[in-house]
């Protein structure tokens, strides 16, 4: 039976728009219907900057009819109305005081998709908050639905950002990460689809993964049930953990506080663990870029420290695509960080130079 997917990219067309979500729609646009579906075929159904929410909520009403799977791709930004301060997608002529009459109501994606059979509706969302919107997704509230509920049968990745730190319009940097991924002609499972997008934005933006923000009370002791699971070799139940303590630390500190950094380091030092060099590496850059951005000093031993297990755990990478991928990176932290062992940046430069000769 053929797939359905849904591509939406809105945002306001004025002063009020944070985040460039039409630009993304070329980059989904070249990936394979079935691909992006991941069924044998496909129907595409794409809506760019749409004016009015019925008119989403009619494309939005098809797809849901439609008896096959159906993939939604939303991206865009979220704001509340004054009146009933609930989630809505912000639309092209949508402004602050519009948003009950020009922006579609969240509410309006789950009860759309309710009645859908369980598993076969899979959403991957991209959105950006206003400073309001934001400090209301982060306010502590009862245990319940996540406000951006889409149904229990249905499964959403993504992430939920802040608003941009300057004035300026963000990119929508999560899904173009989705689309850079699959336009490789291979999709990979959906969970593993998300955790590779994660991993390609910079910390700083990731925001809130929307897969953690749906899940359950915290333990009272993380590191004992990080460790227990590692032990009894859950490795993927440790890292979801930890990636959930990592997430709540940016929340109540910020992304380069001691707190979230600390979760980055455990899951860098879990996918080091459990065998994935690529994923370890990938982690302690993250960490070493954000303390840099940070404005912590080239030679600051946590800064040194990063770099440097970064470069032992790229040492091990056996994937030559990967270890491809991962080596200018390092290379350009390696000229800004050297370290104390004479010749670093001269070992990763004969490295990738050794790489490009291989398949």
């Amino acid at each position: 039976m053929p797939g359905i997917v849904l591509l939406v990219a809105a945002a306001p067309l004025g002063r009020g728009r944070l985040v460039d979500a039409a630009s993304v729609l070329p980059v989904l646009a070249a990936v394979p219907p079935a691909v992006l579906s991941g069924t044998d075929t496909a129907n595409v159904v794409e809506l760019a900057d749409p004016l009015e929410p019925q008119a989403v909520l009619t494309r939005l009403r098809a797809a849901a009819a439609a008896p096959g799977p159906l993939t939604v791709y939303v991206t865009g930004q979220l704001q509340l109305d004054r009146r009933q301060r609930l989630p809505h997608l912000a639309l092209a002529r949508t402004t602050a005081s519009t948003v009950r009459y020009t922006a579609l109501p969240w509410q309006w994606f789950r009860e759309e998709l309710r009645l859908r059979p369980a598993g076969a509706t899979t959403l991957f969302l991209d959105l950006h908050a206003d400073a309001e919107t934001w400090q209301w997704l982060c306010a502590p509230r009862p245990p319940g639905p996540s406000p951006l509920d889409c149904g229990r049968d249905n499964t959403v990745y993504g992430r939920v950002a802040p608003p941009p730190s300057r004035r300026g319009v963000a990119a929508p940097a999560y899904m173009k990460a989705v689309a850079t991924i699959l336009r490789s002609g291979r999709r990979p499972p959906d969970e593993e689809l998300h955790q590779q997008a994660l991993t390609r934005i910079a910390p700083e933006s990731a925001g809130t993964d929307l897969r953690l923000a749906q899940r359950g009370p915290l333990p009272g002791d993380p590191h004992a049930a990080v460790t227990a699971a590692v032990r009894s070799g859950r490795h993927g139940v440790a890292d979801a953990l930890a990636a959930r303590l990592e997430q709540a630390a940016r929340l109540a500190h910020g992304p380069a506080s001691e707190e979230a950094l600390h979760w980055t380091e455990v899951r860098a030092d879990l996918a080091m663990l459990a065998g994935d060099a690529a994923r370890s590496c990938r982690a302690w850059l993250a960490v070493a870029t954000t303390r840099l951005t940070a404005g912590q000093p080239a030679d600051a031993p946590a800064v040194e420290s990063a770099v440097d297990r970064a470069h032992h755990q790229w040492g091990r990478i056996g994937d030559p695509v990967r270890a491809r991928e991962l080596g200018p990176v390092l290379a350009e932290l390696r000229g800004r960080v050297p370290g104390r062992r004479e010749g670093a940046l001269d070992h990763v430069r004969e490295q990738l130079r050794q790489l490009q000769t291989q398949g």
